[in-house]
């Protein structure tokens, strides 16, 4: 009979620091820090095995470590060498107890390995390579757009500082460009704008060419159906539908649609003790990523009449099966209805939008997983 072992791992990019955990020990064993590389982690492991077991005594190990800087390097190394690895979420990890918020390396580590004994822990997903790939390109597409607002920003900094605002309708249309172009400043100021200038037309060419790509991306055979149905809903176009599928990989993981939600972060949190109950906002304890998408593609059911489909939604619902299209108004309806109720309540704005993205993560998820009632 093989005994089991818990090895917590506190990672960093300049050292792992190890500890290894039983379940009838009251404290973690055998802590030691290595450098990072997956080999020291073998040779640690090994060097527990003939301590605790001899040279031919049978142990497993099960492996774990807090997701963060390391995505699924680390994970992907243990497991090519047999040894079994997990990726546990932060907010799931036990915590000091009251009174004791020294917080080292060495403890951290016990920490993760007394989750993984006592199973106190919710575990990551780790999604296939091609999955992870498409993931990896969209969050690159979404920072290149970071930077170009960014970019806006300072242009706009730019000539508020040397007094000059534009007045006279929405920025970065064709009109603004003109009159960006146009402001009468010293030569030195006017190179500075143009190589700001610079700058925002390359970014915006740059994304111009990433979204083509992730259409492309998006027709390929595995991902082709599943972004159709995702875009018949209001506010969910390409590029939010793929990127929600490869982050989740499968939905069926999450056994109802609540749990879905909660691992979003879009489930209201609480403080309660005794009989007394406080509710507090969104836990925001999950993947960030595709809650703000969510909430951004929320932010749609504010603006139209309930029941009104725009040309481009009825675009993108042409071709798909009648039961889809059906859901997915059912859904929209649903949704602009209950945005305006709460609003006409005086709900804040905010708190309506993020209720509406907390129901829609729940609608998408029936969508995936064919649980349409």
């Amino acid at each position: 009979m093989n005994s089991i072992l818990y090895v917590g791992i506190d990672v960093h990019t300049t050292n792992y620091t190890l500890c290894t955990f039983s379940l009838g020990d009251e404290k973690g064993m055998f802590t030691h820090t290595v450098s990072p590389d997956y080999k020291q982690i073998l040779l640690y492991l090994e060097m527990v095995r003939t301590k605790v077991a001899g040279l031919n005594g049978n142990v497993e190990f099960i492996c774990g470590y807090e997701a963060g800087c390391l995505g699924y390097t680390l994970y992907k190394q243990l497991t090519e060498h047999g040894v079994k690895c997990l990726i546990l979420a932060p907010t799931t990890i036990l915590q000091p107890k009251k009174g004791k918020r020294i917080k080292t390396d060495k403890r951290d580590a016990e920490l993760i390995a007394k989750s993984l004994a006592y199973r106190t822990y919710s575990e990551v997903y780790v999604p296939d390579e091609q999955d992870n790939q498409v993931k990896e390109f969209i969050r690159m597409r979404e920072d290149q757009q970071t930077a170009l607002k960014k970019i806006k920003q300072q242009i706009n900094s730019f000539c508020l500082r040397n007094g000059f605002h534009y007045t006279t309708g929405n920025t970065w249309t064709a009109k603004h460009l003109n009159w960006l172009h146009s402001l009468p400043l010293a030569p030195m100021l006017w190179e500075i704008l143009q190589e700001y200038l610079v700058t925002y037309t390359y970014l915006s060419d740059k994304l111009e060419r990433l979204d083509q790509r992730i259409e492309e991306l998006a027709e390929l055979p595995r991902y082709k159906q599943n972004v159709k149905k995702l875009t018949c809903f209001i506010g969910i176009k390409t590029k939010t539908a793929l990127a929600t599928i490869v982050e989740i990989s499968d939905f069926s993981r999450f056994t109802k649609p609540a749990k879905y939600a909660s691992y979003l972060g879009l489930v209201p949190g609480e403080d309660s003790s005794g009989d007394d109950r406080n509710h507090l906002g969104i836990t925001k304890a999950g993947n960030a990523h595709i809650r703000r998408l969510m909430v951004e593609s929320a932010q749609s059911y504010s603006r139209g009449h309930i029941g009104y489909k725009s040309k481009a939604l009825k675009a993108r619902q042409a071709g798909s099966d009648a039961w889809i299209i059906s859901y997915a108004d059912r859904a929209n309806e649903r949704l602009r209805r209950k945005y305006y109720k709460m609003i006409a309540r005086g709900v804040k704005r905010n708190v309506a939008v993020t209720a509406i993205a907390r129901e829609l993560s729940c609608f998408i998820w029936g969508m995936m997983t064919d649980n349409i009632a």
